[in-house]
């Protein structure tokens, strides 16, 4: 069962994404968008990378892609490579009793779906100063395309940076 809470019809309008997964034999996928809405949250047994890539890019672009555990699955790093997403990997694990906790007021279908939303979650909290941060400093500019400068946040850039459209030597571009 696929749950789509949002999805913009056109191609050019496709959102930026923090994605959450969790794969195994039951795979599953969280999507977020940039001010942590719940985008998607769908679960699929035997799913491969292909299912990942097509049900993500149907959605949009990722910016961030996060797993559960401390240390890296080799799906996480190709889904991020594909996309050229960033990977967040929280310090530790994060307990099952976090995890219920996090998900407590959520109705998740499964186990997996539950891991691969907490994934997708944390690693939106990791970020969510600079996101206010980068909020704040576009309305003071009258910059209007926020996710956008959120996107260059996460890949590394200054706020300013992205504002004022310095380059810095780097192309500015994240899946346009």
């Amino acid at each position: 069962m696929v749950y789509v809470l949002q999805m913009k019809l056109f191609v050019s309008e496709l959102m930026y994404l923090i994605v959450g997964i969790d794969p195994g034999k039951t795979a599953a996928l969280a999507c977020l968008d940039m001010r942590g809405k719940l985008v998607c949250l769908t679960s699929r047994k035997l799913a491969g990378m292909e299912w990942f890539i097509d049900t993500i890019r149907k959605l949009g672009t990722p910016v961030i892609v996060s797993f559960d555990k401390k240390n890296s699955d080799k799906t996480i790093r190709k889904i991020a490579a594909v996309f050229g997403a960033q990977i967040y990997l929280p310090k530790t694990d994060i307990s099952v009793e976090r995890k219920k906790k996090m998900t407590e007021n959520i109705s998740v279908a499964n186990l997996h779906e539950r891991d691969a939303l907490v994934s997708a979650i944390t690693a939106y909290n990791a970020y969510s100063n600079k996101f206010k941060q980068a909020e704040r400093l576009a309305k003071e500019n009258n910059f209007n395309e926020t996710d956008y400068l959120k996107a260059l946040v996460v890949k590394k850039y200054s706020i300013d940076e992205a504002i004022k459209g310095k380059k810095s030597g780097r192309s500015m571009s994240i899946g346009r």
